[in-house]
């Protein structure tokens, strides 16, 4: 039991003793000392607006704050701190009022929040906020199927949303986890929310991604339903394949599929074997498989065949059979935007590009890790027009992730994950897209683009000389004691923060450092800095963690984040904190500072 007496944290032991801790006076950095002391002309002065726009400026690199901004950032701290509505911004900001200012994330964090990549280039340019079987709410076995974690990942700016298609008892279409007891939930309901949630975070589009079971009947009733449900939010090409995928910013507030075109079906009697050989072709998430060896013994998935494969197959098995139907309604076909299917062959045939058309391919991770291992120029030749789509191995029943730098470094634009398996490595997916604004898409770097003068192809395992020098300073951290109980993290004393800083990006580049431990204080001091030379910034992501040290058991979490490091702003920078699912607590930050030479 603790408890709080004017100046002291005092907790009960064992209900008789207690024991006092003094509660340290917030003390202010000296880098925060000296930038109010330089711009303001002493630490008793009082900040002026026009003083205020040139630290933010100078020392901030926000160059394009101009004095009315610095006047209105004025008034918000003096009203904040005084809790009125403050008109005059004349008297300026003193010390404590402009330590305040750098505490608040919304004026002063650390990532760029507007939309600032060149977004006229094709969809194949962008690393793009992809979701794995967006409609799980939990494993991939038995959890339910529901529109909810679909309206939670387009709220938190995911932008690919993939649905398992399956007819129903009803002939009508479901949603839902093949071959596995996941409940399902109707197609119809999904279309719907997608609809209203689409654009409420971003403006740019969203990409459903089909996993199609269906007979021809059932894909014609999908492209009514769709064309119905979306309406003018759909957009389709008017030719059949294309050239070059649309830029981003061409398709604002617009919705697109991706999926296989449908193959010839071969109309038997038995309802039953038709259903049967739909599944045995099935997604990319079943067990039947079609081994391609290409030299890797790499597994693609038999639902990863394209057109024409398919009608190969559909071709031979009609033969001169006049019960072979022609090809299935020609609006479900004409709805796709992003063709999926890959050429007949192994690994290599697979990432060939063709001139004529572009297309998207499909890999587990353990594919992607053996192709990286063995084609990895070939992988970012095929990514500079085509879409990669990279997804997790069967066996992660648990929802968990994989590490998803692999495919970025290779120029996988849909890294899908599940949004619902909270972890490290969605921490990681979570701070790639907390670049560009949020929006959902990341510019590529222009070496994953473009070859180089003697029409090489970045290769991520060569070694390269540093490119950049991050500077990180972990002055401080509060907020804990309002977000938190008081016995939360120890039972019988305030806790004892660390802070763990790793660089996450191409080998070369990763790094982890740790500051010393503070006990007994739940607005820790740390004034440490770190230098991690970059090879590769563009890919580089900090990760930042908080841990409260405990002696006899495993140090609790005490919050985390992750930045793109080619996002984040110089400067002493206010750095929100998030908890294990990557929901932003409403009080502890660190204050931080960050150069780059």
């Amino acid at each position: 039991m603790a408890s709080k007496t004017e100046g002291y944290n005092i907790y009960k032991i064992f209900k008789y003793f207690s024991r006092k801790f003094k509660i340290k006076d917030k003390a202010l950095p000296t880098d925060v000392k000296e930038a109010f002391s330089n711009y303001a002309g002493s630490p008793e002065a009082r900040m002026r607006p026009d003083q205020l726009r040139r630290f933010m400026a100078e020392h901030q690199g926000e160059t394009e704050i101009t004095l009315s901004d610095a006047e209105g950032i004025v008034r918000q701290v003096l009203s904040r701190r005084k809790n009125d509505v403050v008109q005059d911004h004349t008297t300026g900001l003193i010390l404590e009022d402009f330590f305040y200012l750098l505490f608040l994330d919304d004026l002063n964090g650390p990532c760029n929040s507007q939309v600032h990549h060149d977004m006229t280039a094709p969809l194949s340019h962008y690393f793009i906020y992809t979701g794995h079987n967006s409609y799980l709410t939990g494993n991939q076995l038995s959890s339910d199927c529901s529109e909810v974690p679909i309206i939670k990942a387009l709220q938190g700016g995911v932008r690919v949303i993939e649905l398992d298609l399956w007819p129903s008892s009803k002939d009508d279409i479901n949603v839902l986890h093949g071959r596995t007891l996941t409940t399902p939930v109707p197609l119809i309901n999904c279309l719907k929310c997608i609809k209203e949630h689409a654009f409420v975070t971003s403006p740019y589009p969203v990409i459903i991604t089909f996993e199609d079971h269906l007979t021809p009947s059932l894909q014609a009733k999908v492209a009514e339903m769709v064309t119905r449900t979306l309406g003018d939010l759909l957009y389709y090409p008017e030719s059949e394949c294309l050239t070059e995928f649309p830029s981003p910013e061409s398709l604002k507030n617009r919705i697109i599929i991706s999926t296989k075109p449908p193959k010839e079906f071969l109309e038997l009697k038995d309802k039953g074997n038709v259903l049967a050989n739909e599944r045995e072709s099935s997604g990319e998430e079943t067990s039947g498989k079609d081994t391609v060896d290409g030299g890797l013994g790499v597994e693609f998935d038999a639902d990863d065949r394209s057109e024409s494969d398919q009608d190969d197959e559909d071709n031979n098995a009609c033969g001169d059979n006049k019960s072979c139907q022609p090809a299935p309604p020609p609006e479900y076909k004409r709805l796709i935007t992003i063709h999926a299917g890959k050429p007949k062959g192994g690994l290599r045939e697979a990432l060939r590009v063709a001139s004529d058309k572009v297309r998207r391919l499909s890999l587990n991770e353990q594919a992607l890790e053996r192709a990286a291992a063995s084609y990895p120029t070939d992988l970012v030749s095929f990514t500079q027009r085509n879409v990669l789509r990279v997804y997790p191995k069967g066996t992660r029943f648990n929802s968990s992730n994989y590490k998803p730098i692999i495919g970025w470094m290779h120029g996988a634009q849909m890294v899908a994950f599940n949004m619902q398996g909270y972890g490290k490595s969605l921490w990681l997916m979570h701070g790639m897209f907390r670049a560009n604004g949020g929006c959902g898409y990341v510019k590529k770097p222009d070496f994953l683009m473009q070859n180089g003068p003697r029409n090489e192809v970045f290769d991520p395992k060569k070694t390269r000389p540093v490119k950049m020098t991050l500077k990180v300073k972990v002055y401080m951290g509060d907020g804990w004691h309002l977000d938190f109980s008081r016995t939360h993290f120890d039972t019988y004393s305030p806790p004892d923060f660390y802070t763990k800083v790793y660089i996450v990006g191409v080998p070369a580049d990763c790094s982890k450092k740790k500051t010393e431990i503070i006990s007994d204080d739940w607005a820790p001091v740390w004034n440490e800095e770190f230098t991690f030379p970059l090879t590769v910034p563009e890919l580089a992501l900090l990760r930042i963690e908080v841990r409260e040290y405990d002696k006899s058991e495993k140090d609790d979490f005490g919050g985390q984040t992750c930045l793109p490091v080619s996002d984040i702003k110089q400067g002493i920078r206010a750095v929100p904190l998030h908890n294990r699912k990557g929901e932003k607590y409403k009080s502890v930050k660190l204050l931080m500072g960050f150069q780059f030479q």
